[in-house]
C-alpha cells in the first residue's frame, strides 16, 4: 500500500497539475491575462502640472547678451639693475655686464631678458623708452546689445581700467569694441561694436511696473563660463548698499556671481528690468543676494552716454546728512524727514541762493523730500540751469528759497571744500568740564569751535560717537569757541522747551549733526 500511495497521485495533485497546465496553455495562447499583468512593477509616470518655463524668453534673449573682456596695458616693471626684469644678478662679484660674451648666462638673459636691447623683455615687459607695455588681461564681465547697429551696456568697474575691449557673442564669435562713455556714480558704461551684421538687442522695461515677488531671469557670463542662465524673483526694491549718492537698486535672488556684472536681469517678457552690478556675499559666491541697477536709471543714464559721452547732472552744492528723531526734536521739526545741510560749498548754487549749515531742505519744487538719498537723486536728475523752489526748515520755522542748478563737477565728492580760514592766536583758558554733555573742552588752537579733550564713556555724548580730539564749532547753529558759549546756547534752548541740543562736530576735515540731550535742572 505504502509503494502503490507513492506511485499513484491523489485527486487533488492531478486537479492542481491540470489547472497550472491549462493556465500555461491560456498564457502561451492569448498572452497575459490582466490580473496577472497587475502583479507586475511598472516605470512611474505622472502629468506634471503646467508651471511657467523661462525657456522661450532665454531663447529670445541669449543672442543679445555677451560676454566682455578687458585688456590693459602692463606698466614696465623697474629698470633699475639694468637687466629689464627688475631682477638683480650678481656672479661671484660681477656684473652681467662682466661677463664673457659667450658666457651661457649672458647669451641666456640676452635672448630671454637680458640688458642688450632684447625684444623678448620689451615684448612682456614693455620697451625701454617709457612707452606702455603689452596688452594684458585684466578683466571679465558681462554686457548686453541696445540697439542692432551694435551699442552695448555694462558696468563701469567692468571697463574702468581697460584699454582694450572684446566682447564674446553667444555663438562665440569676438569682436573688437570702444568705449564710448562710462559713469562712475551709477556704474553703468556703453561701449561700441563697429561691424556690418545687425545685432540682436534688447530693450529696457518701465520698472515702475515691477513688484517684489515677480519672476527674473540674469543672463551673464559667471566665472568666465559664458552664456549663464539663473532664476529668481524681485526680493525688494529701493536698496541703498553705499556705493554711491544715487543708490536706488532693485535686489533679486537669482544665482550671481563674479562675472555676472553688467549683464541683464529679464521680465518674463524678454525687458531688462535691471543690470546685475554687485552682490552680497561673505563667502565670495552666490548666496541669493544681488543688487541691479533699476532700468529707470540705465536708460536716461545710458541715453547720455551714447550722446555725449558722459552724463550731465543737476548739482546742488550742500553736504547733507539725514534727520533722525534727536535731530528733528533738537529743531523742533514735527517729524523726522527731510536733508540737514552740514555745509554749503564755496560758490555752489546753494550757498549763492543762502542755504546755510543747519538749514533742513524739506521740500523741492513742492516735492517732499524724505533723506538726503531722495534729494540727492532728484537734483541730478534736473538739467543743468533749472529754476527750482527749495523748502527750508530754519531756526524753528519754514522759509524757502529760489536757485538755479548748477552742473555737477565730474567725478569730484559732493563734500564742501570749504574756504581756507586764516589761523588766530590761540587764546589763554584751561579745560573746562560739561558735566551734564559727558565732554570737557578746551577752545581750539585755531580759534574755530572748541576741542573735545575728553568723553565720559557712559555719557550720551559717548553713545553718539563723539571723541576726543573732536571739534564743537556750533551748538543749534550759534558758532561756539569756548565752553560758556556752549552754556549760553543749551540755556536759551532750555527756556524754549526744547530738550535736545544739535551740536556741529568736525573730525578728519568732515562734519556732521549730532543731537544731545540736555538736562532741564
Amino acid at each position: 500500500m505504502f509503494q502503490t500511495n507513492a506511485l499513484r497521485p491523489s485527486l487533488k495533485t492531478v486537479l492542481k497539475t491540470t489547472t497550472v497546465a491549462g493556465l500555461a496553455a491560456v498564457m502561451l495562447s492569448a498572452g497575459i491575462p490582466a490580473a496577472v499583468t497587475q502583479s507586475f512593477a511598472a516605470a512611474v509616470k505622472i502629468e506634471a502640472p503646467q508651471v511657467p518655463s523661462f525657456a522661450d524668453v532665454v531663447d529670445a534673449v541669449s543672442p543679445a547678451v555677451v560676454s566682455v573682456r578687458v585688456q590693459s596695458r602692463a606698466n614696465p616693471v623697474s629698470d633699475d639693475a639694468g637687466n629689464g626684469n627688475g631682477f638683480s644678478f650678481d656672479f661671484g662679484g660681477r656684473g652681467l655686464d662682466e661677463l664673457p660674451d659667450d658666457h651661457p648666462l649672458k647669451r641666456f638673459f640676452k635672448e630671454f631678458g637680458g640688458p642688450n636691447g632684447d625684444k623678448r623683455a620689451e615684448r612682456d615687459h614693455g620697451p625701454r623708452d617709457g612707452k606702455p607695455g603689452r596688452l594684458r588681461p585684466t578683466s571679465q564681465g558681462s554686457g548686453f546689445f541696445i540697439s542692432e547697429d551694435g551699442y552695448l551696456v555694462t558696468n563701469n568697474h567692468v571697463v574702468s581700467d581697460g584699454s582694450a575691449f572684446t566682447v564674446i557673442l553667444s555663438d562665440g564669435t569676438e569682436l573688437d569694441a570702444k568705449l564710448i562713455g562710462k559713469d562712475s556714480r551709477t556704474d553703468l558704461a556703453v561701449l561700441k561694436v563697429d561691424d556690418k551684421r545687425k545685432f540682436a538687442y534688447v530693450s529696457f522695461a518701465d520698472d515702475s511696473k515691477v513688484r517684489v515677488g515677480d519672476w527674473v531671469v540674469a543672463v551673464g557670463n559667471p566665472f568666465g563660463l559664458g552664456g549663464t542662465v539663473t532664476a529668481g524673483i524681485i526680493s525688494a526694491r529701493g536698496r541703498d548698499i553705499g556705493s554711491g549718492p544715487y543708490d536706488d537698486y532693485l535686489q533679486v535672488d537669482a544665482a550671481v556671481n563674479r562675472g555676472n556684472s553688467g549683464g541683464p536681469t529679464f521680465n518674463l517678457n524678454g525687458e531688462v528690468v535691471g543690470i546685475n552690478t554687485a552682490i552680497f556675499s561673505p563667502s565670495g559666491g552666490n548666496v541669493g543676494i544681488a543688487f541691479a541697477i533699476p532700468a529707470s536709471v540705465a536708460k536716461d543714464v545710458v541715453g547720455d552716454l551714447m550722446k555725449d559721452g558722459e552724463v550731465s547732472r543737476g548739482w546742488l552744492g550742500v553736504q547733507i546728512q539725514p534727520v533722525d528723531k534727536d535731530v528733528a526734536e533738537s529743531l523742533g521739526l514735527a517729524e523726522a524727514s527731510g536733508a540737514l545741510v552740514v555745509e554749503p560749498q564755496a560758490g555752489s548754487p546753494g550757498e549763492k541762493a543762502g542755504i546755510k549749515k543747519g538749514d533742513v531742505i524739506t521740500a523741492v519744487n513742492g516735492d517732499t523730500i524724505k533723506g538726503p538719498r531722495e534729494l540727492a537723486r532728484k537734483i541730478a536728475l534736473m538739467r543743468p540751469g533749472t529754476s527750482v523752489d527749495v523748502a527750508l526748515w530754519r531756526d524753528g520755522k519754514a522759509e524757502s528759497v529760489k536757485l538755479e542748478v548748477g552742473t555737477l563737477p565730474a567725478d569730484t565728492k559732493d563734500a564742501s571744500t570749504g574756504a581756507e580760514q586764516q589761523q588766530e592766536e590761540p587764546q589763554p583758558s584751561s579745560e573746562k568740564a560739561l558735566a551734564d554733555l559727558g565732554v570737557t573742552v578746551t577752545p581750539s588752537e585755531d580759534g574755530k569751535g572748541v576741542t573735545i579733550s575728553s568723553v565720559d564713556p557712559d555719557s550720551d555724548a559717548s553713545d553718539r560717537g563723539l571723541k576726543e580730539g573732536q571739534k564743537i564749532v556750533s551748538v543749534n547753529n550759534q558758532e561756539v569757541k569756548s565752553a560758556d558759549d556752549i552754556l549760553k546756547v543749551i540755556e536759551a534752548a532750555k527756556k524754549d522747551g526744547r530738550t535736545k541740543a544739535l551740536f556741529q562736530i568736525e573730525a578728519d576735515n568732515a562734519s556732521r549733526f549730532v543731537a544731545l540731550p540736555i538736562s532741564q535742572g
